[in-house]
């Protein structure tokens, strides 16, 4: 079973940044990527990266997120700027294989006004 272990979640004021890392216990995904679900809402993707190097991104965070994978260490990064209190959330990495997603546990991400 591969798991996903995420770091650097945190509170942040509006307008700063934060990055997020993710490793994979093993190589095995097609994709990488993040979600992330706020209260009360649905869980959503935020970015995704595959392994030629494609990005998508959600067009709420287009422009100021950025998603970069080290496909060796199956790792997978999200810088965030311009960081807005509308962010916050728990963001969750993710794998994709076979059209299937696998979660890590989330990391929060908690934005001040």
């Amino acid at each position: 079973q591969v798991q996903l272990v995420e770091s650097g979640g945190g509170l942040v004021q509006a307008g700063g940044s934060l990055r997020l890392s993710c490793t994979a216990s093993r190589s095995i995904f097609v994709a990488m990527g993040w979600y992330r679900q706020a209260p009360g809402k649905q869980r959503e993707l935020v970015a995704a990266i595959t392994n030629s190097g494609l990005t998508n991104y959600a067009d709420a965070v287009k422009g100021r997120f950025a998603i970069s994978r080290e496909k060796v260490k199956s790792t997978v990064h999200l810088q965030m700027n311009s960081l807005e209190p509308e962010d916050t959330a728990v963001y969750y990495c993710a794998g994709s294989l076979g059209g299937r997603w696998t979660y890590g546990q989330g990391t929060q991400v908690t934005v001040s006004s």
